[in-house]
């Protein structure tokens, strides 16, 4: 049994993994899907002093409470920051670290390093009338869609679950200075399917660990746990 732990991106909450999480338990694995501090049912907690550090202390806390060992940590979009400081708190709870459509940092750099189009978010959230709330992205016209989801129904769904992302979690920066953190294994996973000016990094051809890199491509939008959780799941499954 492997324990998948999956943290979701900015804005959304740990039930836009809920057509994952029945297929990769039905393999016979545990499965957490946690909603971070800020979202969802928790939303009322969000503030200006609510930032990347605090969505860390979630999930490292999460694995010390529930004694996880031998973790395959999965975060999406923004949690590529969150999983990275997890591991560097943690190193020795996690088998492997899978970066989904997500920003992957190197360490002391923000959000705005790894995705300079989210320093205009930053700008725009200081200066508005709360000083720190960043509103989801905007639906966009086919295949954009919102976060990449097209499917009418699919799309009011994924209204329900969204809120504003504290400016704090695009302004802190990534702790990655634990040594033992460059042992962990990587895998990335990319949706193809993405609207212009979201350019990620190459992935350099070697890991950190000094094995060669693992990619792997969904021919989906960003929200792939949504468009396409069949063939997400089915990734994961391959790093049980």
């Amino acid at each position: 049994m492997t324990t998948y732990l999956l943290v979701h991106g900015a804005w959304h909450t740990g039930e836009c993994w809920a057509r994952v999480v029945p297929l990769l338990e039905a393999a016979g694995h545990r499965v957490l899907a946690p909603t971070l501090t800020g979202y969802g049912e928790t939303a009322h907690l969000a503030g200006p002093e609510v930032g990347l550090d605090t969505h860390v202390d979630d999930v490292a806390g999460l694995i010390r409470a529930e004694g996880l060992t031998d973790v395959v940590l999965v975060g999406h979009s923004y949690a590529g920051l969150v999983i990275s400081s997890v591991a560097n708190e943690v190193p020795d709870r996690i088998a492997r670290l899978v970066y989904l459509d997500a920003m992957v940092p190197e360490h002391g750099e923000t959000a705005a390093d790894v995705l300079p189009v989210t320093q205009a978010m930053i700008e725009a959230a200081l200066a508005s009338e709360s000083g720190w709330r960043v509103p989801p992205m905007p639906e966009l016209p086919p295949p954009d869609g919102l976060f990449g989801v097209t499917e009418p129904a699919d799309v009011a769904w994924l209204r329900t679950m969204l809120s504003d992302q504290p400016v704090r979690c695009l302004q802190q920066p990534v702790r990655l200075d634990n040594p033992a953190t460059r042992t962990i294994p990587r895998t990335h996973i990319h949706c193809t399917v993405k609207p212009d000016g979201f350019e990620r990094r190459p992935v350099p051809a070697v890991q950190p660990n000094g094995t060669p890199a693992e990619i792997w491509e969904l021919a989906t939008g960003h929200d792939c746990m949504i468009t396409a959780p069949g063939e997400l799941s089915e990734l994961l499954l391959k790093l049980g």
